[in-house]
């Protein structure tokens, strides 16, 4: 069941990518807890679907769509904008949400594996507010929120594919945001710190560039004990993020609480880039 809201987004059409599962789950349903038509943009179909029709039971059919969306692949995104203004009337909101990790050392990264990233973090942001804009401007304006990360405004070892689009991120957002207020659109990012979804899990993010797992189940556990020690005395609030505090932010930047803000990267990673702890 959803939480408690008070409907900040009714009358709203809010496209949201990766959404079948993550932090992208949790952002589908608050949004359309808080009364949005959501249009469910992922890869893995069998959950999508799952996920919209658990929604359209709870909320409504009419609210709430699923739609295949490789988000490095044009012919998607021009058919999900599509899909959203011919099922809701519609667009004037984009959740650039969809993103993969992998941990290598830089000298270790095949070029493969970096592209990899590369299409779907950097290329698949890119394409959505290409695809998403005009929609969005023939609504009347609208938001658009791409999912940066702390590491496009700071350093992590074994991060070079992913900082690297992340940073790239940031840089678009910026510039979306100068060219398309004029249009009624304002642009921000959301740079979380690690959060709890498996997108971030060690056994996920260590996966070769053919997805298969490149570490034993043995010392992935090993590895993510490793983690959650090292965020609980890395991040001052002493835990890793949880998806449905981004879906927060992300509801914020959507919203008309944020009117005035645009072009920004928020920052939300529990104070990890304050500085270091001691003691």
């Amino acid at each position: 069941m959803t939480e408690t809201t008070s409907g900040r987004l009714a009358g709203r059409t809010v496209l949201i990518t990766g959404a079948a599962r993550g932090q992208g789950e949790a952002e589908a349903r608050l949004f359309a807890a808080e009364g949005a038509q959501v249009l469910l943009g992922d890869v893995l179909d069998d959950r999508g679907e799952a996920l919209a029709k658990e929604l359209q039971l709870e909320l409504g059919q009419e609210r709430v769509r699923y739609q295949h969306l490789d988000v490095s692949s044009e012919q998607d995104w021009t058919a999900a904008v599509e899909t959203a203004v011919s099922a809701f009337g519609k667009l004037d909101g984009l959740l650039n949400n969809a993103g993969i990790l992998r941990f290598n050392e830089l000298v270790s990264t095949p070029l493969d594996e970096y592209l990899a990233v590369v299409r779907v973090n950097q290329v698949g942001c890119f394409l959505g507010m290409r695809a998403a804009a005009p929609a969005i401007e023939a609504a009347g304006g609208g938001t658009i929120v791409n999912t940066a990360s702390y590491t496009a405004l700071t350093g992590m070892a074994l991060l070079t594919s992913y900082a690297a689009t992340k940073g790239a991120i940031v840089a678009m957002t910026r510039v979306a945001a100068l060219e398309l207020a004029p249009k009624g659109i304002r642009v921000n990012a959301i740079c979380p710190g690690a959060v709890d979804t498996p997108m971030s899990d060690p056994a996920n993010a260590f996966a070769g560039a053919d997805g298969a797992p490149a570490l034993s189940p043995e010392d992935a556990a090993a590895l993510a004990a490793a983690t959650a020690d090292l965020y609980g005395k890395a991040v001052p609030l002493g835990r890793i993020g949880r998806p449905e505090e981004m879906a927060r932010v992300a509801l914020f930047l959507t919203s008309a609480d944020s009117s005035y803000v645009t072009g920004q990267p928020m920052v939300a990673d529990g104070g990890w880039m304050s500085g270091v702890s001691i003691g």
